[in-house]
């Protein structure tokens, strides 16, 4: 029985708040899986769904663990997922609010993240994992295209932004294969992509709460300058904010657009030798 007859079956209504799109394509989600690079170990999904991610997840993985804020999916899933009970373990609940504590019982300290995610909850999601000391190794999702160019961006692109720096910071992020909207049931208006964000340590001697700050400073105002966003995050003077970027080598009418995370790091080991 196709995922549509399944549904159909079930009178299941889409819930359009929970940015539900569901993927049938075989080869899409087994590409998907070989490509988040699944051999064995935990799987955290987020967005069950129908359970067709779920279960080329469980070929692959030794157990997956799946949240599902819809209930209303379950008599979908019992079907999808059947023979799966001892490979597959469904949560009912919202990822977001889930404490870590929970979320580090069930996963143990060495998983990794798949899912077609929910295009309303991309970025929280994302965010959260990448910056939760207990990280998954990696970090492979469906997003919408043009939030998946934003993640991968580089420094002076348009589409390079706060989230892109945020995501350097922890991982290095790259897109496996763009998708077509007509690939999803329902289809949405919008063309998809998977990106997979391996985690790395090269920052680790970082103060990331402070670059995270400078970050954000950065991108508060995006037609400002750094230096008149640093005077209003830090409460600076412009001639202290244009020492500070001078010191570090830049022309001080840069923009932050302009900077990686390197060069948020750099600024802030400064900022603390010489303003803190």
């Amino acid at each position: 029985m196709s995922i549509t007859d399944i549904l159909s079956s079930v009178n299941f209504s889409f819930e359009k708040k929970f940015g539900q799109n569901f993927i049938t394509d075989k080869n899409l989600l087994a590409a998907m899986v070989e490509e988040a690079g699944i051999t064995g170990g935990v799987v955290l999904e987020i967005g069950a769904g129908a359970g067709t991610l779920t279960c080329a997840l469980a070929a692959k993985a030794d157990k997956v663990i799946s949240y599902e804020i819809d209930k209303n999916l379950a008599p979908v899933l019992a079907r999808t997922l059947s023979g799966l009970d001892d490979k597959v373990e469904v949560v009912f609940r919202d990822i977001m609010k889930e404490s870590d504590e929970e979320l580090d019982r069930a996963l143990g300290r060495d998983y990794k993240l798949a899912a077609n995610l929910p295009y309303y909850i991309t970025t929280p999601v994302i965010m959260r994992f990448i910056e939760r000391q207990n990280r998954p190794k990696s970090i492979s999702v469906m997003v919408q295209k043009e939030v998946g160019e934003r993640l991968v961006a580089s420094p002076g692109s348009a589409e390079y932004g706060a989230i892109t720096a945020a995501v350097a910071l922890e991982g290095d992020a790259y897109i496996t294969r763009t998708v077509s909207r007509n690939l999803f049931t329902p289809r949405p208006n919008v063309d998809s992509c998977v990106v997979r964000i391996d985690m790395h340590d090269k920052y680790a001697g970082a103060d990331k709460p402070l670059v995270k700050k400078f970050i954000k400073a950065a991108f508060a105002m995006r037609r400002k300058t750094l230096a008149n966003n640093l005077c209003a995050a830090f409460n600076l003077t412009r001639p202290a904010a244009e020492e500070l970027i001078a010191s570090c080598g830049y022309d001080v009418r840069v923009r932050g657009e302009r900077l990686g995370a390197e060069d948020f790091i750099r600024l802030s080991e400064q900022f603390k030798k010489t303003l803190v």
